[in-house]
């Protein structure tokens, strides 16, 4: 690249020449030959060193100094926080077990509120429909001897206290088994006994009235009769 011969280099000095007798060839710069100085490592060193100012500084030490606390503070809030979660996670299982226990506890007492409250109808019903069998009972004793008219209207009221069985039963009522099984004190109230033969001691020979209850719930023991061991002079 051609340059004007008026500037001057900014990377050259001018150098002088002297012959044996001191003289000076050259007095002046013009025209003069240049050395190109070329700078060394350490020049370069230096120079960068003067213009950064100062060199880049070390990362700090986390395990000492400020961050060491921060470290120390940050693990202590942890701890915290974990005891905290844990003591909220206890409560919440508490309170659960709290709540499920409640709700079979509720359930529970409406189940037998319900059940004392069938209990108490049913128990008002109950001489109704003893004397309704009793009234059938009665006639069919006659139904033989009356004419066509009262048999289809005995057949109409037999019906009904069919249905009213069936209602006793769609509540979970059940008749106490009575004829032919063990005398039971929980079961069955012994109003008469009877030596007989043809039963073993303590069997129910016979059903005066009959007995009810509900589910384990008894509503009225059954009143019957019981067969004892016969003596040697009914034998």
């Amino acid at each position: 690249m051609a340059t004007n011969g008026n500037e001057k280099k900014w990377n050259s000095i001018p150098v002088r020449f002297f012959d044996e007798e001191g003289e000076l060839e050259a007095d002046s710069t013009e025209g003069a030959d240049t050395v190109d100085v070329v700078p060394s490592v350490a020049d370069v060193d230096e120079r960068d060193e003067g213009t950064s100012g100062q060199r880049e500084p070390k990362p700090a030490d986390p395990s000492s100094g400020p961050m060491l606390a921060e470290l120390v503070a940050t693990r202590a809030e942890l701890k915290r926080v974990e005891s905290e979660l844990a003591d909220i996670q206890d409560r919440f299982t508490r309170r659960q077990a709290d709540f499920e226990n409640y709700r079979k506890r509720t359930e529970r007492d409406r189940g037998e509120s319900h059940s004392r409250a069938t209990a108490d109808v049913i128990n008002k019903f109950l001489p109704v429909i003893d004397n309704l069998r009793r009234a059938l009972e009665a006639e069919r004793s006659l139904e033989a001897s009356e004419s066509a008219e009262f048999k289809h209207f005995l057949h109409g009221v037999e019906l009904i206290n069919k249905q009213l069985e069936e209602v006793l039963e769609s509540l979970g009522v059940e008749v106490v088994p009575a004829h032919g099984a063990r005398f039971d004190p929980h079961l069955h109230e012994a109003v008469v006994t009877e030596p007989n033969s043809e039963y073993e001691p303590d069997t129910v020979i016979q059903e005066m009235v009959r007995g009810y209850r509900l589910g384990d719930k008894l509503l009225r023991p059954a009143m019957v009769k019981v067969s004892t061991e016969p003596s040697d002079d009914d034998k």
